[in-house]
């Protein structure tokens, strides 16, 4: 999607989820940028949610029909109902950059 990705991955309990979010972040600029765009740059933040193993399969079909599926809902709109389905209390003005 052009502005946001869906990663579904096992955590190593050695690596913290703010490791893994840094490296991808890094080296998909790096690879990015040798593509030509040079402005590209990832959002300051990021958002995780947990899924137990037996909804891998389920989670693995939604990420390949994520195009689809947002031709419906917005990414915006997908956030939000996940974080008031997750029952997280957000403020707005803290979610986009």
């Amino acid at each position: 999607m052009e502005d946001h990705i869906h990663i579904l991955f096992r955590l190593s309990r050695t690596v913290s989820l703010s490791q893994v979010v840094e490296k991808t972040k890094t080296s998909t600029s790096k690879w990015i940028k040798t593509k030509g765009p040079t402005d590209f740059a990832w959002q300051a933040g990021y958002g995780a949610f947990s899924v137990g193993p037996s909804e891998a399969d389920r989670i693995i079909a939604y990420i390949k029909g994520q195009e689809e599926h947002h031709r419906k809902v917005t990414f915006q709109e997908e956030l939000r109902g996940l974080l008031q389905e997750s029952g997280t209390q957000f403020d707005e003005r803290y979610l986009w950059d």
